[in-house]
């Protein structure tokens, strides 16, 4: 066996479904299913539903053989799975193919015994499947065909079931996963045996008609966690968790009036939803466009247009200076919480940097501007604004929190962008308006930038709706912060 690969391309060899739930069809969900890339050659078209099969129509082997041909003349085969055969020549073609092209797993799900009971193959090519087990590495039996392989009776017993896998390894040199399905009871046991060495595996039986294509399913689930891990063990653990699970879904499907398929999306659909997961551009546009109402409101302000061209009192201004060094202090702390939240050493380091820019401008007001008098106690807005960056730090997501900081970075150098444009000679804010221009400040806001979209684009659905929300709050807030200042003019 090769080493394990991430994305494991693996080969499904086997008939067909139309209903969807056996076959290739159910391979190729099974494979997905399980992070590889599914891959289908067909040995037989069947007509079949969730009741029963109806005809099987077996192409030419030559055919067959170009179908096994173009893979594998193309695309490298981490594994394979091999589901129907009906016919000596179909397995004498596989069986040579497999000569050739020698793949690193190859798992086979005998289709040898009818629901029913009834033999499907005849004696002829049961000898040419046994002769088959050399080449693979592992076979997945129900009891009825693992009896075919011991030429005994099927087992009634689980200890008889362990006994014949053991007998039936030893003698093709094949490891067989022992299913415990067919047996009487409410636990459902299953077992890899690999000569003396079994690891067994509990189960618990589903009542449910939702059983079709469940040999199909697990063997090529088996076949992708393998080619991805390299562990049989684990391979065979995980697609059996994964399986039940698919099993407690089916009937949920409502698929036909018989015995219905598995769902085997059930798990994925349930944790990963199916709403396709938006890039950090994507974030950043949407939220951005989504602010515009907020973003023309501050431009609109009479503090805004004073300031941009210097109408602005002085008493106003001062105010707003006091309030924004008042406001720098709590932030500070709060980009300090956001450093001691984040995973990264690179996002605390970031945060980090923020906490300590933020207690030096709030410094350099107090020397500057203020001539180092103490800021007046702070007003409602400036309580409300920090009130609610706080109670964000103390509720613990630092995706949500970083979404919090975010506007302070963006909304402020976005207007400041355009105010220093008006930082001509003789204007009163002059030196004020030129620090809008600070290019480590529009470094970080770029990096800020970044850091929040693609925590956001990361996230779940529920955790990107709450960094939104705060997102939006905080430019609210920054809205309500640039509109409380005294709104007078010289």
């Amino acid at each position: 066996m090769s080493a394990p690969v991430q994305v494991p391309r693996v080969l499904s060899i086997a008939g067909t479904d139309p209903t969807g739930g056996a076959g290739v069809q159910a391979d190729l969900k099974s494979i997905a299913a399980q992070g590889g890339y599914g891959m289908a050659v067909v040995t037989a078209l069947v007509a079949q539903n969730t009741h029963g099969v109806r005809s099987v129509h077996v192409p030419p082997v030559a055919f067959l053989a170009e179908q096994l041909d173009a893979v594998s003349d193309d695309v490298e085969i981490d594994a394979v799975k091999i589901g129907m055969l009906a016919g000596r020549e179909v397995m004498e073609t596989v069986s040579a193919w497999l000569d050739r092209a020698r793949p690193p797993v190859v798992v086979l799900d005998p289709v040898m015994v009818a629901t029913s009971g009834d033999r499907l193959l005849d004696a002829d090519a049961e000898e040419a499947l046994r002769g088959l087990l050399p080449r693979v590495d592992l076979i997945t039996p129900n009891v009825p065909e693992l009896a075919v392989f011991a030429e005994e009776a099927p087992a009634t017993s689980w200890g008889e079931v362990l006994a014949q896998a053991s007998r039936v390894s030893a003698a093709y040199g094949v490891r067989v996963l022992a299913k415990g399905g067919h047996l009487d009871g409410e636990s459902v046991p299953d077992a890899l045996v690999d000569g003396s060495r079994v690891v067994e595996f509990t189960g618990a039986r589903i009542t449910t008609t939702s059983t079709h294509g469940t040999g199909c399913s697990l063997s090529s689930a088996v076949a992708t966690i393998v080619a991805r891990t390299g562990s049989w063990e684990q391979a065979t653990a995980d697609a059996k968790r994964w399986l039940a699970e698919s099993i407690a879904h089916g009937e949920d499907l409502r698929v036909g009036s018989g015995h219905g398929p598995v769902s085997h999306f059930a798990g994925l659909w349930a944790r990963g939803g199916l709403t396709t997961r938006l890039t950090a551009a994507e974030v950043e546009r949407d939220w951005w466009d989504a602010v515009a109402d907020v973003r023309a409101a501050i431009d609109d302000l009479g503090f805004v247009r004073g300031l941009g061209d210097g109408t602005l009192s002085k008493e106003a201004f001062g105010w707003y200076l006091a309030q924004d060094a008042l406001y720098l202090r709590d932030y500070a702390r709060v980009l300090a919480e956001a450093s001691r939240l984040a995973p990264t050493l690179g996002e605390q380091a970031f945060w980090a940097s923020g906490a300590h820019g933020a207690l030096v401008t709030e410094l350099a007001l107090h020397t500057d501007w203020l001539g180092g008098v103490e800021p007046a106690a702070p007003s409602a807005t400036t309580t409300a604004y920090l009130d609610h960056l706080l109670a964000t730090a103390a509720r613990g997501d630092h995706r949500v929190l970083a979404a919090a900081v975010l506007p302070c970075y963006w909304i402020y150098a976005d207007l400041g962008e355009r105010l220093r444009g008006l930082a001509t000679d003789g204007h009163p804010y002059r030196d004020w308006l030129l620090t809008y221009g600070d290019p480590a400040f529009e470094s970080a806001t770029e990096q800020a930038i970044v850091v929040v979209t693609r925590l956001a684009a990361e996230a779940d659905d529920a955790t990107r709706d709450a960094m939104w929300r705060a997102f939006r709050a905080s430019c609210e807030h920054e809205l309500a912060f640039f509109a409380a200042p005294p709104d007078g003019t010289v």
